[in-house]
């Protein structure tokens, strides 16, 4: 299960929003909570660097997941994983996306159809990569 608080889910529809019909991407950072349960805390936009296929593909240059790894360690938080949209295409992990994700992060994917952010869901790859398996995700109300 991953929880995200409001806030945080409506700055990545924004995102979403904002790139179309380019992909947009970010990454999850915040805390594993009870064992299982992940909890983020800061969503961070990142650039897509793709220099070709944007509306279909994003890219996170490695010296960028390295930097922010240090960051959200001298945070005390982690990366929990990674959020990109789908313009014009359900939020279902794609051939593209199994050959390039790690199995022990999340990745978020959130649909975006004329340039509305649609249907948002959590996935993780298995730990012999050959599929995604839903995560529950959990949008957490805040209170105001």
């Amino acid at each position: 299960m991953i929880r995200i608080p409001a806030s945080a889910f409506e700055l990545i529809r924004g995102e979403t929003e904002r790139a179309y019909p380019h992909e947009c991407c970010g990454a999850l950072l915040g805390r594993l909570r009870d064992g299982a349960a992940r909890e983020v805390v800061r969503v961070v936009p990142l650039a897509n660097a793709r220099a070709s296929e944007r509306e279909r593909r994003y890219l996170i240059e490695p010296g960028t997941i390295r930097a922010l790894d240090e960051q959200a360690r001298a945070d005390g938080l982690e990366i929990l994983g990674f959020y990109h949209s789908h313009p014009e295409h359900a939020p279902l992990p794609s051939a593209f996306d199994g050959e390039h994700a790690w199995p022990w992060y999340t990745y978020l994917i959130v649909a975006v159809r004329n340039g509305v952010a649609g249907e948002a869901r959590a996935w993780v790859l298995a730990g012999d990569r050959t599929r995604f398996q839903a995560e529950e995700l959990v949008i957490l109300q805040e209170a105001t």
